[in-house]
């Protein structure tokens, strides 16, 4: 049960994150190139993801919307740390 919740975590953001970037315009809105949602795809996708949501409906980030990305940083870290963290445990 462990191990699905660590994959949900691992792929589920990224997914979304395609999801947002093929079928809706937030991402290219928010990001001005493909370099940097493509890093953050790879590293970060809470972060780009939760980054892309929180530039579309205002413009820009709002103190709110930085709040959500820092959000998702935690969000990705503790999905790097459990990772290890499993690691460990085997």
């Amino acid at each position: 049960m462990c191990c699905v919740l660590l994959l949900m975590g691992l792929i589920g953001p990224r997914v979304a994150f395609l999801w947002a970037w093929f079928f809706t315009d937030e991402v290219d809105q928010a990001y001005s190139g493909v370099l940097i949602p493509l890093l953050g795809l790879v590293f970060l996708p809470w972060t780009a993801l939760f980054y892309a949501i929180a530039w579309a409906p205002l413009g820009g980030v709002s103190f709110v919307g930085w709040l959500f990305v820092g959000l998702g940083l935690i969000m990705d870290i503790g999905t790097y740390s459990s990772r290890s963290r499993m690691r460990d445990a085997s």
